[in-house]
Formats: C-alpha cells, sequence, structure tokens
C-alpha cells in the first residue's frame, strides 16, 4: 500500500509538472505575440471589392502584416472598417494613409499603407487607443471611378433635353440652307463665271501695265546716260559762274565796302527828302485839280453876267 501511494504521488506531481509548464508556455507564447504586432483600424469610404480576412498588408511594397477582420460600420454601413495586424516595429505615423490596391491585373486586392514623415509622430503616441486608426486616401480605382461619374456628368449635362432642342433647330437652319444654296445654284454658277471673267480681264490688264512698265524701265536706262551728262555740264557751268562772280566781287570790293558805309548813309536823308517832294507834288496837284484859275492867274475866274 505504501509502495502503491508514493506511485499516485509521484504521478499527480509529474502532471502538476507538465500542465504547468504547458501553461507557462502557452503565457509565453501569448506575451510575445502581443508584444510582436499592433492592431490598427482602417475605415474606408468605398466599396472594398477583393478584399478578405487575411488578404496582405504593405507599407510602400513591403509586406508587413494581414487583415484580421472586415466589417460594415454599424452606424453607416456605407463604411467598411477593416482591422489589421502590423508588425509593431514598422513605424507607421500620423501622416500615414491607407488606401486600395491591386499587385497585378489578375492579383487580389490589398491594403497598401505610404506616406509617413521623418518628422511626424508615432501614430501610436497620439492615439492611445487599442486600435489607432489610420486615415485613408483614394485609391487608383476610386480616382478613376469619380473621373468617370464627373464626364458621365458633363455628358449629361450637354445631352440636356434644353441643348438637344437647340442642336435639331441647328440641324434644320443647315438643311434650310443648304436648299437655298442648291436652290441658287444656276445664280452661283453665273456669279463664278462673271468672277473667271473679271480674273481674265485683270490678268490682261496687268500684263500691258508690265509691259508698259518694261518700256519706261527701258527708255529710262537708255536716255539716263544723256541726263547725267546734260546735268554734269550744267553743274559745270554753274561751277564757272559762281567762281566769276567770286573773282567780280573781290574785284569790286572796296567800292562795294565804300557803297555800303558811304552811300548807304546818304540814302537816308535822300528818301526823306524824295518823300518831301512827292508830298509837295500831291498838293500842287489836288489844288490844280479842284480850282485850276485860281492856281495857275492867281485870281479866281471872271463871274457871268446875270440881268436883274
Amino acid at each position: 500500500m505504501e509502495t502503491r501511494a508514493n506511485y499516485v504521488l509521484i504521478g499527480a506531481f509529474t502532471i502538476v509538472v507538465s500542465v504547468a509548464l504547458l501553461l507557462f508556455g502557452l503565457w509565453a507564447a501569448k506575451y510575445s505575440s502581443e508584444r510582436s504586432w499592433q492592431r490598427y483600424m482602417i475605415v474606408f469610404d468605398e466599396a472594398v471589392t477583393g478584399l478578405s480576412a487575411g488578404s496582405t498588408v504593405q507599407y510602400n511594397g513591403i509586406s508587413i502584416g494581414s487583415i484580421d477582420k472586415l466589417s460594415l460600420d454599424p452606424q453607416d454601413p456605407r463604411r467598411v472598417v477593416a482591422i489589421i495586424r502590423a508588425d509593431a516595429s514598422v513605424p507607421v505615423k500620423t501622416d500615414t494613409r491607407a488606401k486600395l490596391a491591386i499587385t497585378s491585373l489578375t492579383g487580389p486586392a490589398i491594403i497598401q499603407l505610404s506616406g509617413g514623415s521623418p518628422g511626424a509622430p508615432l501614430l501610436t503616441a497620439v492615439d492611445t487607443r487599442d486600435t489607432p486608426q489610420i486615415q485613408t486616401a483614394p485609391s487608383a480605382l476610386q480616382n478613376i471611378a469619380d473621373t468617370a461619374n464627373r464626364i458621365v456628368e458633363r455628358l449629361d449635362q450637354v445631352l440636356s433635353d434644353q441643348n438637344v432642342a437647340h442642336i435639331g433647330r441647328t440641324l434644320e437652319n443647315i438643311e434650310q440652307i443648304s436648299a437655298s444654296l442648291a436652290a441658287k445654284d444656276e445664280g452661283m454658277q453665273d456669279l463664278l463665271a462673271t468672277a473667271r471673267d473679271a480674273a481674265r480681264s485683270l490678268d490682261v490688264t496687268l500684263q500691258n501695265t508690265n509691259a508698259t512698265v518694261q518700256r519706261v524701265d527701258q527708255n529710262l536706262v537708255q536716255e539716263l546716260p544723256a541726263l547725267i551728262s546734260r546735268l554734269d555740264s550744267t553743274l559745270a557751268r554753274l561751277d564757272s559762274a559762281a567762281g566769276n562772280a567770286d573773282a567780280i566781287l573781290g574785284e569790286n570790293r572796296a567800292a562795294i565796302n565804300s557803297f555800303a558805309n558811304d552811300g548807304l548813309a546818304q540814302l537816308g536823308p535822300t528818301l526823306t527828302e524824295l518823300r518831301g517832294l512827292i508830298r509837295d507834288l500831291r498838293q500842287i496837284s489836288d489844288r490844280l485839280e479842284n480850282n485850276p484859275a485860281r492856281f495857275l492867274l492867281g485870281r479866281d475866274g471872271a463871274k457871268e453876267f446875270e440881268p436883274k
């Protein structure tokens, strides 16, 4: 009995130690796992087609974790909440942004993290919740969809009922103009024929003008040497006359100076006396015209006898 009791104690001790070691291993593994990973929350305002739990999470093209859970926002079902698990050593900053991406044309969808300037603080230091939230950025697919929506809206505005009515009226006006031009085709042909005749007449006129100009040019070229010769002869004569005049002035310079000094000085009094003489002659002429008998005889003319 005593030997059997020892075996029971040894077995019970062994089981307790084994359970304790197992629990310690589980606790250590859990502690190590919690210390190596960091959970983040990402809220998308667009459809996340292609994403699923377990999809890859990349940071600038490097795999840093995976998606733990995808769910709709209970407050707004248009939004999708993604819980990711990322390597705790990855420096996720406050300006880090998350967006949807695809690895290839046929590859699965993933979550791509980008950004994170060196001076920005860590997200975990600012958002102290157990699951900090990473802000999102529009994906390339979302940008394409937004652009397509804007194009469709513009097309709707261009192809509105009012614009379509305007286009219809414009086409009707063009059709009427075409019909009017077709009806006036004969008049247009006459007008074109008249224009061709006018062009021919203008061509003939230009040819005649060109011939006249050519003749004028030829005559001018032929007569130009004679004209230049005559001009040279005339200039030579003028030069000779100028030389003679200069010589005459040089020979009579003393007489000219004497006349300028003495003759011009005497010219003033002479002109004064001449003006006095002209004034006296004008007075005599006036007296002779008014009473010639008195002026010539020194008395008035005889008066006629008038009988009483």
